[in-house]
């Protein structure tokens, strides 16, 4: 049965940026060979379930399944714009330091610090100083090509 929106849908994938580096994976021997298991420990690598048209996954990926059937092996690349979109400056955000000091709870930001809003949006400092901070709240892969290896395990 081909997929089509509103089906759940099991797949095992890769993902790889274009110089062929894997940035994520539901396998446990991939994880394991590109040294993902180091960087997340406690992550189970699993087959990964969705519903189509739920918005779980990328607009790319999911628009890619749909047609697929279970047993289909595909490679899929998907541009920024349907993936995480394309970086921008106006998701680099300036606060002042004391001001944000007290929003970390008097912890002092550091560059490279992983943040989140309230919100759950997550962002890194990518500049600190005595008076300003920058946070880029691009995800890490905007302005990335992104390809996965795919197979359909099961369409209900």
């Amino acid at each position: 049965m081909a997929i089509a929106t509103g089906d759940t849908v099991t797949i095992e994938y890769t993902g790889r940026l274009d110089d062929g580096t894997v940035f994520d994976t539901s396998l446990q021997s991939v994880a394991d060979e590109e040294g993902l298991t180091e960087d997340q420990p406690q992550r189970e690598y699993q087959p990964l379930t969705v519903e189509i048209g739920e918005g779980r996954i990328i607009e790319g990926l999911e628009d890619a399944l749909v047609g697929m059937e279970a047993g289909d092996e595909e490679d899929v690349t998907i541009e920024p714009e349907r993936a995480y979109g394309e970086r921008t400056d106006d998701r680099v955000v300036e606060y002042d330091t004391a001001e944000f000091t007290e929003m970390l709870g008097g912890r002092e930001p550091t560059e490279g610090m992983e943040i989140q809003t309230e919100d759950g949006l997550p962002g890194e400092v990518v500049d600190a100083d005595a008076e300003t901070v920058e946070v880029d709240f691009n995800h890490e892969l905007a302005g990335k090509t992104l390809t996965f290896e795919v197979e359909v395990v099961s369409v209900e």
